[in-house]
């Protein structure tokens, strides 16, 4: 049990708290300092010693009149028998408090004390006395005069690798001649790297304004860039970058992060050293282009966010001279990729194929071994990324002619291991569009018919399924036959069974099937690549009939290719098919027929297959090519000085003037930032009402939303002719919302005002609900009223942002996520642009469906909409909406989202587009 002593200092240790809160929040209460004084200041117990020290921080110090209270006095001489106490603990936190405390009538008479600290045995007083020291010369430089030199002596004598860092960081602020002394006396690579650390902040600073020692700090910093201890070595790397502009000194900067993204073991610090790297080749047009291999090291590292970084920093490093081996190592990651059994092997796989796009693209050399390696592993690739080799092989065989014919042979041969329908799609546009000579036609021809199989395709199947049937008979009849036991030729008996005969059959239906990959995808139900199938044999036809002007052989190709649409067409009406065929599907394959069957010398019907399809698929890459394009020109112009922009000469700055460690760029961004007013209307829009007009109280609030979090600043009327005594607002949240700080306790006088802030925290990106109360005291202790506040609801818009993404990507997290909501739609706007527009600015999302897609005025609309919370939230919506010659605009919006909250809360953004109409 404890004992009446160890009770009185629980005690006094909850006054003590009790007594900072209230003082803290507002109530100085003066008339305290003296029982303090009395009662726990002679108090040995280091906790409550602690809390006392933070008393005597915030408790007020000077009276009415404006002097030093009297009480002080003892306060004072309390305090510097603590800074002679024997234990270093209370010493080093005594030294520690001479940090906050600013009155120099009070730090006069400590000053002997604190000097005499300098020289104490323990290193933990020592090191505080250094700071306490140089306090109290901010504070008043007469107390300590010779600040500067007592600090030169002490580095001279002091052998403790914290002491000697916080007295030279001390000295870097007074005395910089003596630094630079200190630092040429001591040999750089045999230090602490704590006060290596030190040398290189002082050095950043100084070096913006000593231009003639440039080359002195160049020597100093390229030897700490070897040194074993990895923070050196980033804050060298970093000053030696901003130092000099010289390709030696950005080589030799970017050499050291490339060591550190490739052996640091924490993948924070990869991630940092290659942002840094990417920096780099930013600030460095070219200079880094040799570094392309060393940089794609960092392959080897487990994480799948560094590889990625890695690989995008090297494709713009990437050039003639390098592609070849850049390519080569690619290759090489992306066949580990097919025995590797890594938890996110597909996304890297990914990630490599489009770095492989992306060198054959730019660069013709590589672009036929990478179409004949990628085609090669189409089969064995998943259909995400085997779509991705596919558009890639698209854009490859459009730009370089010359390789159309080898690229077309290849996928033949590559057609016959896909089993994707999707990916089968883009295998036929690309025959149909791209087989421009009679050779590539007929290999063309002979591959599909091949994979078609035999036809008609009903009829084939029927007999395929009779003559299983009759083959399960025999096995039936030959199983009933052989129950009885056989001799064999050792003398033994043994039974005989059909199950090889039904293996074999299994065997047979497996064989057939991989024979056939088209007819089995087709069978399998998917009708809409029998469509793409007949619409690439109408392309291969038309173009052998401008080719080719034998009659007979047309006719041929034009019976087989009816002959086969027709196939399929029954044989989606049948049983055959695991599914029916829709009617879309039926319209397009007869729609082809119809136009075989004719003469085929419609020039529209011509030129809408075999040049239209060509031409959008152009405009497509052109307007991607210019938006990469665009993109390239905005980084080139944020690295690019300006004509008319102003030049700081740091030189001639006077020598009184602070010299601030701070770069070109970060000072360019304040200067921006202080330029910057706020429009103050703006506020008025951002007010919430909390209380009635007629409420003895009257509260309203200024939202202000930040990043992460959301501040309340309330003003609070007193409408009464009474004080209200503890008068306080309480807040709480529904939703990702937390409050982080209470607002304080006030007395607010008759009429009077009272403002308080409060800030809750946001963790993600779904509609959230503060509400509340007011609560103060009546006249008497006993009574207290409650005033209800409004709810106030966090504006969703804050933290979504437009974003873009690949198509792939958009349809990958379309397939994944979970949530949808729809929303139907019934508006009155004159345009379905207009409603699209009007979607975007109040949803805050990006249309990545491109103009040219869109086209001009028309009665359908179809766009894909992205957008990204501050919370890393993905967001994706699909707009489909018509409109008749006189009716409204009709359709839906499909939102589909990771979490439910966020696809909820956008579509209340889409159905307050048809209130706003209405109002």
């Amino acid at each position: 049990m404890l004992t009446d002593t160890a009770y009185t200092l629980v005690y006094e240790i909850a006054a003590m708290r009790q007594i900072l809160i209230t003082v803290l929040n507002g109530d100085s209460m003066p008339e305290l300092l003296m029982t303090i004084i009395r009662y726990v200041m002679p108090s040995k117990n280091k906790q409550l010693k602690k809390l006392l020290y933070c008393y005597w921080e915030i408790c007020p110090k000077y009276g009415e009149d404006g002097k030093l209270r009297h009480e002080m006095i003892l306060v004072c001489n309390a305090i510097q028998h603590d800074l002679q106490h024997p234990n270093e603990y209370i010493r080093g936190n005594t030294l520690r408090f001479l940090n906050k405390l600013k009155e120099p009538e009070l730090l006069e008479p400590l000053v002997p004390s604190c000097r005499q600290c300098l020289e104490h045995r323990h290193a933990y007083v020592r090191k505080n006395a250094v700071f306490a020291i140089y306090s109290i010369y901010k504070s008043s430089q007469e107390l300590v005069p010779d600040v500067a030199e007592l600090l030169v002596d002490f580095l001279a004598v002091e052998s403790d690798a914290t002491c000697r860092r916080n007295a030279f960081v001390c000295l870097s602020h007074l005395d910089r001649d003596g630094c630079l002394r200190y630092i040429q006396n001591q040999t750089i690579s045999s230090l602490d790297p704590m006060i290596q650390l030190a040398f290189i902040q002082f050095i950043r600073k100084d070096a913006s304004g000593a231009p003639d020692l440039r080359p002195r700090y160049l020597r100093i910093v390229s030897e700490l860039l070897e040194s074993p201890n990895a923070s050196v070595v980033y804050e060298a790397a970093t000053s030696l970058s901003s130092l000099s502009h010289s390709p030696v000194a950005i080589e030799s900067a970017a050499t050291k992060f490339v060591d550190m993204a490739v052996k640091e073991p924490d993948n924070n610090v990869k991630l940092i050293a290659l942002d840094r790297l990417r920096e780099l080749a930013l600030e460095s047009n070219g200079v880094l282009d040799d570094m392309a291999m060393d940089i794609l090291r960092a392959l080897s590292a487990p994480s799948l966010d560094v590889r990625k970084k890695a690989v995008d920093i090297t494709m713009d490093l990437v050039s003639s001279k390098n592609v070849d081996d850049v390519v080569k190592l690619l290759k090489k990651e992306l066949q580990k990729t097919a025995v590797s059994s890594e938890e996110r092997n597909s996304d890297y796989r990914q990630i490599l194929i489009v770095a492989i796009h992306h060198c054959a693209i730019h660069f013709h050399e590589v672009a036929a071994s990478v179409v004949e390696m990628l085609l090669e592993l189409v089969g064995e690739l998943n259909t995400v990324t085997a779509t991705e080799v596919i558009s890639f092989i698209k854009q490859v065989i459009d730009k370089y002619p010359d390789l159309r014919s080898g690229i077309v042979a290849k996928l033949l041969k590559a057609l016959r291991t896909v089993k994707s329908g999707k990916v089968y799609r883009g295998s036929l546009w690309i025959l149909g569009e791209y087989c421009l000579d009679e050779q590539d036609i007929h290999a063309a021809w002979r591959e599909l018919r091949a994979s078609v199989g035999d036809v008609p395709i009903l009829k084939d199947e029927e007999d395929e399924d009779g003559e299983e049937q009759v083959e399960e008979d025999g096995a039936d009849e030959a199983s009933a036959k052989a129950t009885g036991p056989k001799i064999l030729a050792d003398g033994t008996y043994a039974t005989e069974t059909g199950f090889e005969q039904e293996k074999t059959s299994e065997e047979k239906q497996k064989a057939r099937l991989s024979k056939t990959p088209l007819r089995a995808l087709i069978l399998s139900g998917d009708f809409y690549l029998a469509a793409v199938l007949a619409s690439t044999l109408v392309k291969l036809v038309l173009r052998l009939g401008k080719i080719s002007g034998k009659t007979e052989m047309m006719n041929a190709f034009k019976a087989e290719a009816m002959l086969v649409m027709v196939s399929i067409v029954r044989a989606g009406q049948s049983a055959s098919a695991k599914s029916k065929i829709d009617e879309d599907s039926i319209d397009r394959i007869m729609t082809c027929v119809r136009i075989l069957s004719d003469d085929g010398d419609d020039e529209l019907t011509a030129k809408a297959f075999l040049e239209d399809t060509k031409d959008a698929f152009e405009k497509q890459l052109a307007l991607a090519a210019s938006r990469e394009t665009g993109k390239r020109q905005v980084n080139r112009q944020d690295n690019c000085s300006q004509a008319d922009d102003s030049i700081g000469f740091r030189q001639l700055t006077t020598e009184e003037a602070e010299i601030v460690d701070i770069t070109e760029q970060e000072l360019a961004q304040i200067s921006g930032g202080t330029t910057q007013r706020e429009d103050l209307t703006s506020r008025l829009k951002k007010i919430a009402q909390l209380t009635g007009f007629s409420d003895p109280v009257y509260a309203e609030a200024y939202v202000k939303v930040h990043q992460f979090d959301v501040t309340l600043d309330v003003l609070l009327v007193n409408q009464t002719t009474d004080t209200l005594r503890n008068l306080t607002v309480e807040f709480a949240t529904l939703g990702d919302l937390k409050v982080v700080d209470k607002p304080t306790t006030a007395n607010v006088g008759p009429h009077g005002f009272h403002r308080v802030q409060t800030t809750i925290k946001v963790t993600s990106a779904d509609t959230g609900v503060i509400f509340g109360n007011i609560i103060y005291e009546g006249q008497h202790a006993d009574e207290s009223t409650v005033v209800i506040l409004s709810d106030v609801h966090v504006d969703i818009l804050d933290y979504i942002k437009p974003a873009v993404c690949s198509e792939a990507q958009f349809r990958k997290m379309w397939n994944e996520f979970e949530w949808e909501n729809k929303i139907s739609i019934n508006s009155t706007m004159p345009s379905l642009k207009a409603y699209l527009n009007a979607l975007l600015s109040s949803t805050n999302m990006k249309n990545l469906t491109p103009e040219a897609v869109i086209g001009e005025e028309c009665r359908f609309l179809s766009a894909n909409l992205f957008s990204k919370s501050t919370f890393g939230e993905d967001a994706l919506a699909n707009l489909c909406i018509e409109q008749s010659s006189t009716g409204p605009i009709v359709g839906h919006v499909r939102i589909r989202s990771k979490g439910q909250g966020l696809a909820l809360s956008l579509g209340d953004k889409v159905a307050a587009i048809a209130r706003k109409i209405k109002a």
